[in-house]
């Protein structure tokens, strides 16, 4: 699977944003679908996933009622919608997927995905 994520830029605290992450595979629809971030010196960390359907998604605390994640699998794309981001949410930004995450919490766990996206930067100024 390789993933191209867009998107990002600079954006003022309270604006929106909404990133992409497109994904050359044919099967997508049966992939789970995750956005982390990594932050100048700090680890990165899971922000949001989708399930398959998208019937299903998991949010960080930190994002949860600012961030939505959404997919078409028509296109084999993900979506972060970012609503009033704030300072603390610059960072570079990274799609994964992988297969058959048969949990909701498996879905907010980094580790599990092998397949990951070469990151898009979002700034937000204050």
């Amino acid at each position: 699977v390789q993933l191209q994520a867009s998107g990002g830029g600079l954006v003022q605290a309270g604006g929106s944003l909404r990133l992409s992450c497109v994904a050359s595979v044919s099967t997508f629809s049966t992939y789970t679908m995750g956005w982390f971030r990594q932050a100048p010196e700090k680890e990165r960390e899971f922000v949001a996933a989708i399930n398959w359907s998208g019937s299903t998604t998991l949010y960080a605390d930190s994002v949860k009622g600012r961030f939505t994640m959404s997919r078409d699998n028509d296109k084999n794309t993900v979506y972060l919608q970012m609503n009033s981001p704030k300072p603390e949410d610059t960072a570079v930004y990274y799609c994964a997927a992988e297969r058959f995450l048969s949990t909701t919490q498996a879905m907010g766990i980094m580790r599990r995905y092998h397949a990951w996206g070469q990151g898009t930067q979002v700034t937000v100024s204050s």
